[in-house]
C-alpha cells in the first residue's frame, strides 16, 4: 500500500469525510487503488468510470455540447465530471480524470500524455492539466498518483 493512499484514508478518516472519483482515461485505477485498503468503506464511497462520452453525459451530467465543443479532453469537462460525481454521491470532495493515454488518439493542441484534473471539496472546483510522459501504462499511473495528490493537498488540515 502507498503512503500516499494512506495518508489520504487517514486525513479523509479524520475528517469524517468520503471520496467519489470520476475517471474516464484511468479506466477505475484510482478506485482500485483507493479499495485495495482494507476498510476503505470509510472514507471511500463510489467511483464512476465514464470513459465514453456518452457515459460522461449520462452519468456525471456533462452536457453533450460541452463534450463537443471542448472535447472530452478540457478543463470544462474535467470540471463537469468532478461536480456531476459530487452531487451524484453523498461524498464531501470528488476527483476526476480525462485524458489522452495513448499509443494513439492525440492531437498538436492535445498530444499523448495530456490529462485534465479536477477536483471537488465542498462544491468548490479546480482545475489542472499535465502533460505526462511515457507509455500508456506510465501516463495512467502517474494520473493516478497525482490525482490522489492532489486531493490530499486540497483536504483542509
Amino acid at each position: 500500500m502507498s503512503d500516499l493512499t494512506l495518508k489520504l484514508a487517514s486525513r479523509l478518516s479524520a475528517l469524517k469525510w468520503q471520496m467519489v472519483s470520476a475517471e474516464s482515461c484511468t479506466g477505475g485505477m484510482i478506485s482500485a487503488r483507493c479499495t485495495d485498503l482494507a476498510g476503505s468503506s470509510a472514507w471511500f464511497d463510489r467511483g464512476f468510470v465514464t470513459y465514453s462520452n456518452e457515459a460522461k453525459t449520462q452519468m456525471l451530467g456533462v452536457p453533450a455540447e460541452l463534450i463537443a465543443a471542448q472535447g472530452a479532453v478540457s478543463a470544462s469537462v474535467a470540471h463537469a465530471m468532478a461536480i456531476g460525481a459530487f452531487y451524484r454521491s453523498k461524498s464531501q470532495v470528488s476527483v476526476a480524470v480525462t485524458g489522452v493515454a495513448g499509443p494513439s488518439g492525440g492531437s498538436p493542441e492535445k498530444p499523448v500524455g495530456t490529462v485534465w484534473f479536477g477536483w471537488c471539496v465542498n462544491g468548490v472546483v479546480t482545475t489542472e492539466v499535465k502533460l505526462f510522459q511515457g507509455d500508456r501504462s506510465s501516463i495512467r499511473h502517474a494520473t493516478v498518483e497525482h490525482a490522489l495528490e492532489g486531493l490530499l493537498n486540497r483536504l483542509p488540515g
